[in-house]
């Protein structure tokens, strides 16, 4: 199996499609992709998904990893896999608050000049303005991440269907 067939497959409508009833048409992908698509469980976790605060954040994370071992429980791996997705995201948004508080990361629009170039597409990176509320919503959703991520049986079964199915 080449490189290509382990992408995260945008070219399929998710908006009728049941990975559930369908979840060897499920890709891993790399990091976060198709967090926002896959159903039924985007719809599943998406309610729970919050990390305002730190309180909101924790009860959030909570949540969600009870939701990843309820996956687990079930033998899914594509919940396990969504779930894990969410905690990342978690981390991911929380932190990009915390360095920028509008969580706007770079400046205007690509000039014409810069357009087809790499890094940040020729955008200016906005300077660091830390919230240390988000940065610690950050930190609890980082650790759930991680709890799930390296949840041996979870490690087992990413193996296992990223070499069937990438």
């Amino acid at each position: 199996m080449d490189k290509s067939d382990r992408a995260f497959n945008y070219d399929l409508d998710y908006r009728n499609l049941d990975l559930r009833q369908q979840p060897e048409l499920y890709r891993v992908g790399k990091g976060e992709m198709g967090v926002l698509l896959v159903r039924p469980y985007k719809d599943e976790i998406l309610p729970y998904w919050r990390f305002k605060t730190p309180e909101i954040a924790r009860e959030s994370s909570e949540k969600i990893y009870s939701l990843f071992l309820d996956y687990k429980a079930k033998g899914d791996f594509v919940g396990m896999d969504m779930a894990r997705k969410f905690l990342q995201m978690g981390y991911t948004r929380s932190r990009r608050y915390a360095n920028h508080r509008t969580g706007q990361k770079y400046k205007g629009a690509v000039p014409d000049d810069k357009k087809g170039q790499s890094g940040a597409h020729g955008r200016e990176q906005l300077p660091l303005d830390e919230d240390p509320v988000k940065a610690e919503s950050a930190r609890i959703f980082y650790a759930k991440y991680v709890q799930a991520r390296e949840d041996p049986e979870y490690k087992t079964l990413r193996k296992d269907w990223q070499e069937k199915y990438g």
